[in-house]
């Protein structure tokens, strides 16, 4: 397993369909994972720090892991198969639960938990992003720092 940073999310375009983007911490590998509007929101709230008037689904699961003194050690991204990623929680004791990845980067970022990757789903979904191209990966970063959750459609309740 290698651990992976979130460098954020943003919308593919034409497609309109947003993905979160995962850089290697070790290595040149950046992984990217298309996702839902509600979890983009979820995970662009977290790395923002902006706190909802009401508690999003991925707040609620971390005021429960709290509630209940359970704590998440990790999220490992563990598969992937036709382009579907597969993760798991893993609690302290041992518990694995499994989900998706867009809800455990979100549950991750709120909990400040680490986020592993397998080697395997690196080699298979990895892009190696050579020393020339890290003009682009700045482009990104530069998008990154001036999108905001509220770009992205979130059904309100």
């Amino acid at each position: 397993m290698r651990e992976v940073d979130v460098m954020g999310v943003r919308v593919e375009m034409p497609s309109n369909q947003p993905i979160v983007l995962l850089r290697e911490v070790s290595g040149e590998r950046y992984l990217p994972i298309w996702i839902g509007a509600v979890e983009a929101t979820a995970i662009a709230f977290a790395q923002q720090g902006v706190t909802p008037p009401r508690p999003l689904t991925h707040d609620l699961l971390k005021d429960v892991l709290e509630a209940t003194g359970h704590t998440l050690d990790e999220v490992r991204i563990t598969d992937v198969k036709d382009g579907v990623f597969f993760a798991t929680l893993v609690l302290a004791g041992g518990a694995e639960v499994s989900a998706r990845p867009s809800d455990s980067i979100a549950l991750a970022l709120r909990t400040g938990s680490r986020i592993v990757c397998s080697e395997e789903v690196l080699d298979e979904a990895g892009l190696a992003v050579p020393a020339e191209q890290e003009d682009e990966v700045e482009k990104f970063r530069e998008f990154l720092d001036q999108v905001s959750a509220e770009d992205f459609d979130a059904p309100s309740d």
